[in-house]
C-alpha cells in the first residue's frame, strides 16, 4: 500500500487520483480523518496523523510500502509561526520525523516532493530547509525518489489563481516586482502522473528530478495567458519589491489569525523557478502540458 501525506492538498490530491487511476491501494495522512473521508470517500484508507507529531505516526506507517510526502503547511509560502506552519517545522522537522518513522516501520521506499531550488547553502531559509529535508532522506538509508518541481499550478492552487482573483473586482492585476523573472509553470495533473511513476518504477529508485513545464517563460506572460484564457482584459499593475515587502512586514505586526501578507512571500513569489528536466526525460520522457491549454481545462469561459 501506499501512503501519501499531504493527501488533501492541491498536489497530494493530484497524486492520489493519479495512484488510483492506475489501481493502487492508497492510504492518506491528514491531521483530520474526517476531512481525508469528504474528499475521497472510501476509496482511501484515512489514517490520522500530525508530522510535528512523531509519535501519531507510528501507526500511520503500517503496513505501507513506500511513502510520497506531499505535505506542506495550509497558507504556504504565507508562514505561520504561532500555528506552526512554517518551512522549517513542516517542510524541514515534519519530513524528518516522517523519514525516521518510515524507516522504523520498515517502509521500503520514500519518494520527498522538494522544489526546483532548494539548497543547503541558498539564502532563501525556504530552499535550505528543503535541502536539509533532502539530506536527511539521503542519509536514512531508505530506498528514496526525489522530486523538485517548479511553480505549480492547477484548479485548486494558492498562487495564480489568488493573482488570477484579484481581476474579480479590480480594473488591472497586481503584482510585486517588473515580472520579468524565468518561469517553467508545471500542471498539476503532470506533477501528479510523475510523482506516482517515480513511486511505482524500479528505475526512478534513488533518483532526483527536476520537473517543470515545457515552456520558459517570464512571469508577466504566465499571468497574461491566464488573462487571455479567462477573457479579461486587465492591465498588470506592477508595485516595487520593497513596497510589497514593506506592507508584508506592517501586516505580519498586526493581529492577524493569518496574515495576508509577509516580506518572505513577497520574495517567494518574486523568485525565478526553471527546472532541469535532463534526467526526468531520459527516465520517463514524460509528456509534458502547456500553460494554455491547461489553463483551458478549467479557467476558460
Amino acid at each position: 500500500m501506499i501512503l501519501v501525506t499531504g493527501g488533501t492538498g492541491v498536489v497530494g490530491s493530484a497524486i492520489v487520483a493519479e495512484l488510483q487511476k492506475q489501481g493502487q491501494s492508497v492510504a492518506v495522512l491528514g491531521r483530520d480523518a474526517a476531512r481525508i473521508q469528504s474528499t475521497f470517500g472510501g476509496s482511501v484508507d484515512a489514517r490520522p496523523g500530525d508530522v510535528t507529531k512523531p509519535e501519531t505516526l507510528a501507526a500511520a506507517m503500517n503496513g505501507i510500502d513506500t511513502v510520497i510526502d506531499a505535505v506542506q503547511f495550509p497558507t504556504s509560502p504565507i508562514e505561520v509561526p504561532r500555528k506552526g506552519w512554517t518551512f522549517e517545522n513542516i517542510d524541514y522537522k515534519g519530513s524528518v520525523n516522517q523519514v525516521d518513522a518510515a524507516k522504523a516501520a520498515g517502509v521500503k521506499r520514500y519518494v520527498y516532493i522538494s522544489g526546483v531550488g532548494a539548497d543547503l547553502n541558498s539564502p532563501k531559509h525556504w530552499f535550505r530547509f528543503k535541502a536539509m529535508a533532502e539530506q536527511h532522506l539521503l542519509e536514512s538509508g531508505l530506498e528514496w525518489t526525489i522530486v523538485r518541481p517548479s511553480w505549480v499550478y492547477g484548479p485548486r492552487d494558492h498562487s495564480l489563481n489568488r493573482l488570477l482573483g484579484f481581476t474579480r473586482f479590480l480594473p488591472f492585476l497586481p503584482f510585486f516586482g517588473d515580472g520579468k523573472q524565468d518561469m517553467q509553470p508545471v500542471f498539476v495533473e503532470d506533477v501528479g502522473r510523475i510523482v506516482a511513476q517515480s513511486a511505482l518504477a524500479s528505475e526512478a529508485a534513488n533518483q532526483l528530478f527536476e520537473l517543470g513545464g515545457p515552456e520558459v517563460m517570464s512571469m508577466n506572460r504566465v499571468m497574461q495567458t491566464g488573462l487571455d484564457v479567462m477573457g479579461r482584459k486587465r492591465f498588470i499593475l506592477h508595485q516595487p519589491l520593497f513596497v510589497g515587502r514593506l506592507i508584508g512586514r506592517l501586516a505580519s505586526l498586526q493581529s492577524f489569525v493569518t496574515p495576508p501578507l509577509t516580506a518572505d512571500a513577497v520574495d517567494f513569489i518574486s523568485c525565478a523557478a526553471v527546472a532541469d528536466n535532463t534526467n526526468l526525460v531520459r527516465v520517463f520522457n514524460p509528456q509534458l502540458t502547456a500553460l494554455r491549454p491547461a489553463l483551458e481545462t478549467y479557467l476558460k469561459k
